[in-house]
């Protein structure tokens, strides 16, 4: 799959009400908290993340809130997929493995599901299912050159 195509899909998400941004952004340090304390338990974390790489996960997982907090309520297609193929390739090189999209992005799920209202769940639910079913895509983009 190209960008461009990527960008068209991505540009079919729906917008976000400011409720939701907001809700989203106020308990961003409860998601992450969660989120990090539900990786740490997975019996095969250093198989997903590599050796020595849980300061880089717990990171990867506050700039993701951050990140996905702007795109909810500055909707741009291209960043967002430019910095998904980033992050591949960037965590990649450190040793981070293909399923550790999958596992991480369905983890946000379920903890967004819990610590969410139904509404805000219900339009940032698209932005994830989205993610998950581009991972192959992200990362063939993020084996090409730049």
């Amino acid at each position: 799959m190209t960008k461009d195509v990527l960008t068209e899909s991505a540009n079919q998400l729906p917008p976000t009400c400011c409720e939701t941004t907001d809700e989203y952004k106020k308990k961003g340090s409860l998601l992450v908290s969660k989120m990090n304390a539900s990786m740490l338990k997975k019996s095969n974390l250093i198989n997903i993340i590599g050796l020595d790489n849980i300061e880089m996960m717990k990171d990867n997982h506050a700039n993701h809130v951050q990140f996905i907090s702007s795109i909810l309520k500055y909707k741009n297609s291209a960043v967002l997929i430019e910095t998904i193929i980033w992050v591949f390739r960037t965590y990649r090189s450190h040793g981070f493995s293909i399923e550790y999209w999958s596992v991480q992005l369905n983890e946000w799920i379920n903890i967004l599901k819990e610590e969410l209202s139904q509404n805000s769940f219900d339009e940032i639910l698209p932005y994830y299912k989205w993610m998950l079913l581009n991972i192959p895509s992200f990362v063939l983009l993020s084996e090409q050159n730049t």
